[in-house]
């Protein structure tokens, strides 16, 4: 559902529907559990599209009870917000008209006790996410640019939305979010149907439609209050703690935050749920919220939860209460404690779990087909990945496209290499370069009248910095996946260096796509995307055999390229070639495969060749492809960066 223009937000209730957030919504829950505490730090909400993610936060604000008589602040933080826009910097007007520098608090301020929203936050430049979390676990944020420094506070919620579909977060940016949740569309037609329903509704008369749920409204605005002022009460016990701990161990996470987002939203849904004291009820409702984002050992590993495992481990009983405090002897040993004072996982009789935590790690990760272990065969483990740290492909030259961490390019962060006027800055963006302005004013002090005092500044003098940084690229693999490479059985190689580049691309925040060409045909595998998660797949799944048809997926990723550059022009692209070279598909192939490589060089693309020739008797054609290409010519056994380095090493 899409928000409609009206200042009437659709009500909370009616997108929760009748269950109510106690109910199966959990982003509904894990919203509401996270303004009663919210330094639990924040929601994520992964869904695909049209599942009224952005719907159901707006609404939140509105059953928010009101902060000195005024509204819940909701503010949203739009894709291309710079850092100044997000922190705040210094007023220009006033630094060039009266020549103070005064503080202009930016969206981090105004989202003060209330709520942040970012839609598409996976779409967000990595270090503004890192200093919206930063401002978000910390409750204040620092400003330290053009001569300002000062700290304000900072209190606020912050819920980001994405599509899995355009790209994921980094693992250590998922893992700074407190509470994840998936949503879906529903599948039960009659619940589609009432969505539709109360959708018109709500479009005919949405005063009207509102009103129907003012009572549902209220009384959740008083429950969300009342839990807020029973959180501070709420008891964890010693044995609740433990057994949030054992939770934790058995789902192997990384690092205690885990252990400390469990805990705080375990008495937060105590409070909710009108309990002094965290239940075993309590601490399941908190794994299933704060432990699945953090159990990704891989990139393209989709999160998950056990629960199975997670009953297993929280076992039947409820939790015992602390013990009465004894003034004199030892202190007892907390349950759960192995005799060798190491922790250990108990069932509900007491009886230690067998099965660790890398056994239940392996026993959840998928198995080929086929068979498990020593019996695999090796196309299989193509098939599941075993990627590597390849070198660093780049695009020649300096661009001006987003930032991230692979080509060389003028960004809004980096290092400083010089100043200019805004103008020049391409539309862009920048901090102020001091130095440099003042600069600009000197030469026009006696012109302007100036014989003392202050320095007489104009708006033409104004200098911003210019920075080199790094940027992401649109990176297009166009893989050969004819029979002259499965015939001698090199598409496990490859599919292994190609899943490797994916992984560099998705770590560089690349934008990726997927040509294929066998047969007598090529065709657009995975059109580009920022979800490198989809082009593993696509990977995974390819098929192998006919005729190799080069010339085809040249031409293919030509025009795949011509198409992208219409629509992102500022992204440049980097088209890496997976073949041997070989042309065999149609009349004077290998005419047309060099003809289709010099349309590309033409058009001043940056290539590389990922040659996939073997044996003793090499014919040498994907190098002979890199010359009309204009390409870097790379062997497979040379794409990771290891072999890199062991190369240079022999060379020297």
């Amino acid at each position: 559902m899409t928000q409609p223009a009206e200042n009437q937000h659709f009500p909370f209730s009616a997108v929760v529907g009748a269950d109510g957030p106690d109910g199966p919504d959990p982003m509904a829950l894990a919203l509401i559990l996270t303004t009663i505490a919210p330094e639990v730090g924040g929601v994520l909400v992964r869904g695909e599209k049209g599942t009224a993610k952005s719907t159901i936060v707006r609404a939140l604000a509105a059953v928010l009870p009101p902060v000195d008589d005024h509204p819940v602040p909701l503010v949203e933080l739009p894709i291309g917000a710079t850092e100044d826009r997000v922190t705040g910097s210094i007023n220009l007007e006033s630094a060039l008209a009266e020549g103070k520098a005064e503080y202009e608090p930016g969206l981090l301020a105004k989202a003060h006790r209330g709520i942040l929203y970012v839609d598409e936050v996976n779409l967000l430049h990595d270090h503004l996410v890192d200093l919206l979390l930063d401002a978000a676990a910390m409750g204040r944020a620092t400003v330290e640019r053009d001569g300002v420094s000062m700290t304000h506070e900072a209190r606020f919620v912050l819920v980001g939305t994405m599509n899995p579909e355009e790209g994921e977060l980094r693992p250590q940016l998922l893992d700074r979010f407190g509470l994840t949740v998936e949503v879906a569309a529903p599948r039960d037609p009659a619940l589609r149907a009432e969505v539709v329903r109360r959708r018109m509704a709500y479009d005919a008369d949405p005063a009207a439609f509102a009103a129907t749920y003012t009572a549902a409204e209220a009384a959740l605005r008083s429950r969300i209050a009342s839990a807020r002022d029973l959180a501070g009460a709420v008891h964890l016990t010693d044995a609740g703690l433990l057994k949030i701990a054992e939770v934790c161990a058995a789902f192997d996470v990384d690092g205690l935050r885990a252990d400390i987002v469990t805990a705080r939203t375990a008495v937060a849904h105590a409070a909710w749920s009108g309990r002094s004291q965290v239940t075993l009820a309590d601490i399941r409702v908190a794994a299933r919220l704060a432990l699945p984002h953090r159990r990704r050992r891989k990139p393209f590993d989709a999160p998950g939860l056990d629960d199975d495992l997670l009953d297993q481990v929280l076992g039947d009983d409820d939790l015992p209460p602390d013990p009465d405090p004894e003034p004199d002897g030892p202190e007892p040993e907390p349950p759960g404690t192995a005799p060798d004072g190491g922790d250990a996982a108990h069932d509900a009789d007491g009886e230690p779990i067998d099965a660790p935590a890398s056994d239940a790690t392996a026993q959840d990760a998928p198995q080929p087909s086929g068979g498990s272990g020593e019996g695999s065969a090796p196309s299989q483990v193509a098939a599941t990945g075993s990627a590597y740290r390849t070198r660093l492909l780049t695009v020649r030259g300096i661009g001006t496209g987003t930032a991230g961490r692979r080509s060389r390019a003028r960004t809004s962060n980096g290092r400083r290499i010089g100043a200019t006027t805004p103008d020049r800055q391409g539309g862009r963006g920048g901090a102020i370069h001091l130095t440099e302005t003042i600069r600009a004013a000197a030469r026009h002090q006696l012109a302007r009248g100036r014989t003392e005092g202050r320095l007489l500044l104009h708006p033409t003098d104004l200098r911003v910095a210019v920075r080199e940084g790094r940027e992401s690229n649109l990176v297009l693999f166009c893989v050969d996946a004819s029979g002259s490479m499965a015939a001698r059985k090199r598409m496990e190689q490859v599919k292994t260096a190609v899943l490797s580049l994916l992984l560099d691309a998705y770590q560089r925040r690349d934008k990726v796509g997927l040509v294929t060409f066998r047969g007598a045909s090529a065709e657009v595998a995975l059109p580009p995307t920022h979800s490198v998660d989809a082009a593993a797949q696509r990977l995974e799944e390819l098929p192998a055999g006919g005729r190799t048809p080069l010339a085809e997926g040249l031409l293919e990723a030509a025009h795949l390229l011509s198409v992208e550059q219409t629509r992102d022009p500022q992204r440049r692209p980097l088209l890496v070639v997976v073949t041997d070279g070989r042309a065999t598909s149609g009349a004077d192939a290998i005419a047309r495969s060099r003809a289709a490589a010099d349309l590309l060089a033409a058009a001043g693309i940056t290539s590389v060749v990922v040659d996939c020739e073997a044996g003793p008797m090499r014919m040498g054609l994907a190098a002979t492809l890199a010359e009309h290409l204009g390409a870097e010519h790379v062997p497979i056994g040379e794409v990771s960066a290891e072999a890199l380095v062991d190369a240079a090493r022999r060379a020297a």
